[in-house]
């Protein structure tokens, strides 16, 4: 158990993040109290915390011009640090100005900094990506290098700013350079980008939080939720008429687990409504191997899908069933191999590197596996422990069964990929995710993901359409990003249809010649 003790709750965000960084599997409690010294935190406080194993009193002070932290433990070990604050902070009652915000995010650099070198001190540790938490750090430097920064002062600012390691850095950089050479070849400025959420999947696997119902129960459910998508879809054809639709990016969900006819209404639909021939990328997440038919890649070929994704996780079948996926990997292969066979030559395969009861060996077996499929593109997620997910309830039971050698898994896939000829070509990460890692995206040239480059560093609108979806509103100076969400449940969906359409007008007619 760590109690976190706040000064006030105002980073309270930035500060969990970064304390369970460096302690993944420990229990995190805020409280919002006056910080006091260590010297004045008496050992019988400490011992009073009982029957746990161990007990830990993380207190953060930060006001406008002074940082502290430090962390002590019930047998009296002690790390301490603090940071004289230059910044002088604005004058202005108006928390959205853009110079406060400025002031706001290099303040919370400077806590994070404080924060980071208390609990390195404590722990021994280091983390690779330093204080760094936020999950776009290449975004860092992509925009460093469309605003002409030089290379050398990048690299300073990832190590200064964030304590990050040469390594990071070094991919950071390597990723960035990429985006920005992709990103120059199409007009994404003028451009903006759709998403459709499919919120059905065969089942819901153990660590999955997205919007996600069977469809086996909700099969009667899947007209009427078609029906109040492609409402939607009529609404944002028209909506954006000084923007250029530049890839669209249907997901889920599983959008495969809808029938061939289904799937051939909506992307009819989205043909018929939408200035599709002008999309530079249309993509179709057909994640689930257990959901591929030759009627539905027939329909997806003849009606335009240039990239799909056949997503495996492991090649290994008891992980397979631990985690409910509920195919096999033979399916897998029989999926990917009537992919290739309908025409299909942009394929995306998904990984999952430290799933319940798996090794760096079974991570060996499934690179061997997916060698010899041969896929075009290869993500890697390190697993992440989402608060919505089943794996979340059940993390006390399963906690023997986490990989200790994560780190190592991430490895063998980077060394893998680029042996193989594939390269990074985009980066993300998420809260709780494992080790502190990250996930990568990698492609053999000219087969990059744009709708993944243009998503994760937030370079144009996205619009978010069906269940569970969201919009990013991203503004012409590309510092400003506002939301508009759909509701999840897909009854709320098809009730409230018109609510989720009179959300994005009012927003559009606010804001939208400033997009």
């Amino acid at each position: 158990m760590i109690e976190v003790r706040l000064g006030n709750d105002t980073f309270e965000h930035d500060i969990t993040p970064l304390t369970r960084a460096f302690f993944p599997r420990e229990e995190i409690k805020n409280v919002t109290m006056p910080f006091a010294e260590p010297e004045k935190v008496s050992e019988s406080v400490l011992d009073s915390k009982v029957e746990l194993p161990s007990y830990r009193i993380l207190a953060v002070l930060h006001t406008d011009d002074l940082v502290k932290a430090w962390i002590r433990d019930e047998r009296g070990r002690l790390s301490y640090e603090s940071e004289e604050c230059k910044l002088v902070k604005p004058d202005t009652d108006n928390e959205r100005s853009e110079e406060y915000l400025v002031w706001k995010r290099q303040y919370k650099n400077i806590l994070k900094r404080v924060l980071y070198r208390t609990l390195k001190g404590y722990t021994g540790e280091e983390l690779p990506w330093g204080s760094l938490t936020g999950i776009r750090p290449t975004k860092i430097a992509c925009d460093a290098i469309e605003e002409g920064v030089l290379e050398e002062d990048i690299r300073r600012f990832y190590k200064e700013e964030y304590l990050c390691s040469d390594k990071k850095t070094d991919i950071s950089l390597s990723i960035a350079k990429k985006e920005n050479k992709l990103l120059a070849a199409c007009d994404y400025k003028n451009g903006y980008s759709i998403y459709i959420g499919i919120p059905f999947c065969p089942t819901t696997c153990l660590y999955c939080s997205f919007t996600s119902y069977p469809i086996g129960t909700y099969k009667k459910k899947v007209d009427e939720y078609l029906r109040a998508l492609f409402k939607e879809i009529d609404y944002i054809s028209t909506a954006m008429p000084q923007k250029k639709l530049t890839t669209v990016y249907i997901g889920g969900g599983t959008p495969t687990a809808l029938s061939a006819e289904a799937l051939e209404r909506l992307i009819d639909h989205l043909n018929e409504k939408l200035p599709m021939d002008k999309v530079l990328e249309f993509t179709v997440e057909a994640g689930r191997p257990d959901s591929i038919t030759r009627d539905k890649l027939r329909v997806m070929k003849r009606l335009g899908v240039k990239r799909m994704s056949i997503n495996p996780q492991t090649m290994v079948d008891r992980t397979l069933k631990f985690i409910g996926r509920m195919h096999t990997a033979d399916q897998v292969r029989e999926a990917f191999a009537l992919a290739r066979d309908e025409g299909m030559d942009d394929i995306n395969m998904d990984l999952i590197i430290g799933l319940p009861g798996e090794n760096a060996e079974d991570t060996k077996y499934t690179l061997s596996e997916i060698e010899k499929l041969d896929p075009d593109d290869l993500t890697v997620h390190a697993l992440a422990i989402k608060r919505a997910a089943r794996l979340k309830l059940h993390l006390n039971e399963l906690q023997g069964m986490l990989p200790t050698d994560t780190l190592k898994m991430q490895e063998l896939t980077y060394d893998y990929a680029i042996s193989h000829g594939y390269e990074p070509y985009y980066l993300y990460r998420q809260k709780n995710i494992a080790e502190n890692l990250e996930n990568t995206g990698y492609a053999r040239p000219g087969k990059e993901g744009l709708y993944n480059i243009l998503m994760m560093e937030e370079k144009h609108p996205v619009i978010g359409l069906g269940a569970g979806s969201s919009c990013k509103f991203v503004f012409k100076d590309g510092k400003r990003i506002e939301r508009t969400e759909n509701v999840k449940f897909v009854m709320d969906y098809i009730e409230r249809i018109d609510e989720m359409i009179e959300r994005k007008k009012q927003f559009l007619n606010e804001f939208g010649d400033m997009l």
